[in-house]
């Protein structure tokens, strides 16, 4: 039997605590934290911790005051990622065009052809990715993405559900605030209000050029598929990066140039990590430093022509820290980004950049050695000054690291 056209939104619950929970049964019930930022803050929290207090990004310090008996624990992005991917086989047993749309998070168009209802599919696959891969999900069915999302927020946790007809559709968007909304932030939100639009169902029914005009074509966007009218694309393939960026918080805020030299040149090697992943190269590179008192400088640097060579970024790099590094000041984040991206295919070589054989046969070495003994067993000496993150297996891999994801 045919079913209506209808695309699926599927959001693993807690991901990051039903991770820990597959290879640790002792975590299940009780109120467990994933920890980022050096074991600093919680990046993710069950619904037991939620239930005493605890916020995702609260420092560890006040989550212990909340949460006395919780269990704290090192994110692990390498063994997200692999449960990812296994539940990213399981949802394309169901569709063949899905969209990995996060770590945790994947849009699917259902089958026309379908033997299934909407809501058996829904159904179905929550229960098949918990006896594949035991991670409990949610999942949401609708005629178009943003109404999917909104059904499986709603319907957490551990929901299946499917609407499609349009009054149970205006109930849900009814109860639902504005922005609760996946692109409506709070300032969009004051913004509508100013209007009297409160609600998702306000959105839907206001004049969509008023909303064009306070939203942008974006807000349109939103109201076209409020409405059921879905125009926001499914992308089964990972569209073209403009940009691609690598970098964080340094671990310690520091004003000690080796410490802040070896931090950059870590997120050098990850950025060329996927520059070389994506088969890209970067005409230019910006270096952002964020110091501990919250001033921003940035260090924009030409290249002579697009490269992803380790030696010219790295000297794009140097002179980038010292245009965007107040002397002396304590740094506290650092982030490089490649623009200007180039395919291999279209870069002219620079005139007068050094020769490219040395680099590349060093590059092909480092790629070679450290697919057989593990990231980053072979890497700059730069990277010594911070030697005891490398120590840390926990911090061997970051969430940006994921490949495939629509938001990175």
């Amino acid at each position: 039997m045919g079913v209506p056209a209808a695309v699926g939104h599927l959001d693993a619950d807690c991901f990051y605590i039903s991770a820990e929970r597959v290879r640790n049964t002792f975590l299940l019930g009780k109120p467990v934290g994933v920890l980022g930022n050096q074991g600093a803050f919680v990046i993710a929290k069950s619904y037991e911790m939620k239930a005493a207090g605890v916020k995702t990004g609260d420092p560890i310090w006040e989550a212990i005051v909340k949460c006395p008996h919780g269990v704290y624990l090192k994110r692990d992005f390498r063994w997200y990622e692999v449960l990812s991917r296994l539940m990213l086989d399981v949802v394309r047993e169901f569709s063949p065009e899905v969209e990995y749309y996060s770590i945790d998070e994947f849009f699917f168009r259902v089958p026309s052809d379908s033997e299934r209802s909407l809501q058996e599919t829904a159904e179905v696959m929550r229960h098949r990715i918990l006896q594949q891969v035991r991670v409990p999900v949610t999942v949401g069915i609708a005629r178009s993405k943003t109404l999917a999302k909104l059904i499986s927020d709603q319907a957490k946790p551990f929901g299946a559900l499917a609407l499609v007809d349009p009054e149970a559709e205006r109930a849900l968007l009814d109860r639902t605030a504005v922005q609760e909304i996946c692109g409506i932030g709070e300032r969009r939100a004051k913004r509508l209000a100013e209007y009297k639009v409160f609600t998702a169902l306000d959105l839907a029914l206001a004049n969509r050029k008023l909303i064009r005009s306070l939203l942008t074509a974006v807000g349109e966007a939103l109201w076209f598929e409020l409405n059921g009218d879905p125009v926001l694309p499914l992308y089964s393939q990972r569209p073209p990066h403009k940009m691609l960026s690598r970098g964080g918080a340094i671990g310690k805020p520091s004003a000690d140039f080796n410490y802040i030299w070896g931090w950059l040149v870590r997120s050098l090697e990850r950025l060329i990590e996927e520059l070389e992943y994506h088969r890209v190269c970067a005409g230019r590179l910006e270096t952002w430093v964020m110091h501990y008192d919250g001033q921003v400088g940035v260090g924009k640097v030409e290249l002579n022509g697009p490269t992803d060579r380790f030696d010219l970024l790295l000297e794009a790099a140097r002179l980038g820290l010292r245009r965007a590094w107040l002397p002396r000041r304590t740094v506290a984040r650092l982030n490089l980004v490649a623009t200007h991206l180039q395919w291999p295919g279209s870069v002219q070589r620079g005139l007068f950049d050094p020769p490219a054989e040395r680099a590349e046969t060093l590059a092909r070495l480092k790629r070679e050695v450290n697919d057989r003994c593990g990231r980053f067993a072979l890497r700059s000496g730069a990277t010594l000054f911070v030697n005891e993150f490398y120590k840390d297996e926990a911090y061997s891999y970051e969430v940006c690291d994921v490949r495939g994801k629509i938001c990175f």
